[in-house]
């Protein structure tokens, strides 16, 4: 999804500190004495792999943590569970379709809404390593999982990697307390995983100050009661040659401008308590303070997901492959390269595992092969290939969980963890499978593969768009 600006929107909020409870009064010492620091990640290790290479030094040995940090990952984790267990009713939550306002305000003490939130702003700043292991625990719940998610992992998202000093000083402090909730507004009644056919629209008012939004959104978690919501809308923006054209921009949207209607809640199977709806049908007023160049989001559903990773590692393939892909237009093919190293002498992975490491390491070295050969055959307009993207993306994935795999186990043999023979199993196993799973894929990206279903699959889509409806008669309909 091409994101054009995020939009800031303001209007003057008396800043708040952080303050927890009693049931919080414990996370005040915690975040005074802490280690562990949120840091970007590396994104070398997945983009390097498009051009068939394996940084092993991104990955091996698996990462480790120090004894004060294991030490303060558990003295968070103890309340957190002990909340879980003896204040948190899943089966009257579910039941009632509804979290109690105690539960809330409990999550709230322990300050689980502002997990990933810097300190500075009022969060706890956790590392991406001790996020996952409170979502273990909130995970107990499906309900409160959703809700916790939906707020911090999509719905303030946005500000936090792309906002600037004075967004974050305005939002995140409420955010962080969970004081306001977050909400995350793409999808809609008809655009659900195609987020380029979204139709609520952002209109410019005539004095340059003013954005008008229309539209419906629909399935937005925390959508009822979301006080801050990123709302993404079509804009019509003058590109470089004096054309003007359609582009996504995500908005900054309090409720408290007005304009908001919210229909009935939706009612899910296994996560009632969580709160699904949010019908913006009315028309937001919103100042306009600054523009925001487009940054990269990690952001949206599966399918937007797999083509932001497909086409972000195909775009920096292109780049360093530029110069190879002429060669290859003029016949002077390279040699591939399947040995990068992970076992034998000076190997990475444990020889328990070799099998599993050279399956990889021939996966690793057809897909980069691969690449080569889509970018050859498509050229840039491979943007408008999603079942390729598709494929490109369920490798990558496939080939990073063979990597994280390889490498836990790896060191929880080489440690003498309990139980590591039971690892060994279940990476060699995965790692069979996923094996497997790529060799189909990569060939039917082959150029003229057999195996590739994707003219039936075109076929059979664009029928059905055109008749919108189930094209086949029922059995029932008629008898011989």
């Amino acid at each position: 999804m091409n994101l054009n600006k995020l939009i800031v929107l303001s209007r003057s909020v008396k800043l708040g500190r952080n303050v927890f409870a009693a049931r919080g009064a414990c996370l005040h010492h915690f975040q005074s004495r802490r280690f562990i620091r949120s840091s970007a990640r590396s994104l070398a290790y997945a983009k390097d792999l498009f051009l068939g290479k394996v940084n092993k030094a991104e990955v091996f040995p698996y990462p480790e943590i120090r004894n004060e940090e294991l030490e303060e990952i558990n003295q968070l984790v103890q309340p957190v569970e002990k909340f879980f267990n003896e204040d948190v009713d899943s089966m009257k939550i579910d039941h009632e379709a509804v979290i109690p306002p105690e539960t809330l305000n409990g999550l709230k003490e322990l300050g689980l809404f502002g997990i990933q939130i810097p300190e500075e702003y009022g969060g706890l700043g956790l590392s991406n390593t001790m996020y996952a292991r409170l979502g273990e625990i909130t995970s107990l719940d499906g309900a409160i999982a959703v809700t916790l998610a939906a707020h911090q992992a999509i719905g303030l998202k946005g500000i936090l990697i792309a906002g600037n000093d004075d967004q974050k000083a305005k939002y995140l402090p409420k955010l962080a307390t969970g004081e306001h909730i977050a909400a995350f507004c793409l999808t809609e009644p008809g655009s659900g995983s195609d987020a380029a056919s979204i139709q609520t629209r952002a209109t410019l008012t005539e004095d340059g100050k003013h954005f008008l939004l229309n539209g419906t959104k629909f399935w937005i978690s925390n959508g009822g009661w979301a006080d801050i919501m990123t709302v993404f809308a079509r804009t019509e923006v003058v590109d470089k040659d004096g054309q003007k054209k359609d582009k996504i921009t995500a908005f900054i949207v309090e409720r408290a401008f007005g304009g908001v209607t919210s229909g009935k809640p939706e009612d899910k199977l296994g996560i009632r308590g969580s709160n699904s709806k949010f019908k913006p049908s009315s028309t937001f007023v919103l100042e306009v303070n600054m523009w925001i160049q487009p940054r990269p989001l990690d952001l949206g559903t599966n399918e937007i997901l797999r083509m932001y990773i497909a086409l972000t590692g195909m775009q920096y393939a292109g780049k360093i492959l530029t110069g190879k892909i002429k060669e290859i237009k003029k016949g002077n093919v390279g040699v591939v390269t399947v040995d990068f190293g992970l076992t034998g002498k000076d190997g990475v992975v444990h020889p328990s595992l070799t099998e599993s490491a050279k399956m990889f390491e021939q996966n690793a070295a057809h897909f980069g092969s691969t690449v080569e050969s889509l970018l050859y055959r498509y050229g840039k307009t491979i943007v408008e290939e999603q079942l390729v993207l598709k494929k490109v993306a369920d490798v990558l994935i496939n080939l990073y969980a063979m990597t994280a795999v390889l490498s836990r186990t790896s060191r929880s043999i080489s440690i003498g963890l309990r139980n590591h023979d039971h690892e060994v199993l279940l990476t060699n196993t995965f790692c069979k499978d996923a094996h497997f799973k790529n060799n189909f894929l990569l060939t039917q990206l082959q150029k003229n593969s057999p195996e590739n279903n994707d003219a039936n699959i075109k076929k059979i889509a664009q029928e059905v768009l055109a008749k919108r409806a189930y094209v086949c008669s029922h059995p029932l309909d008629r008898t011989f």
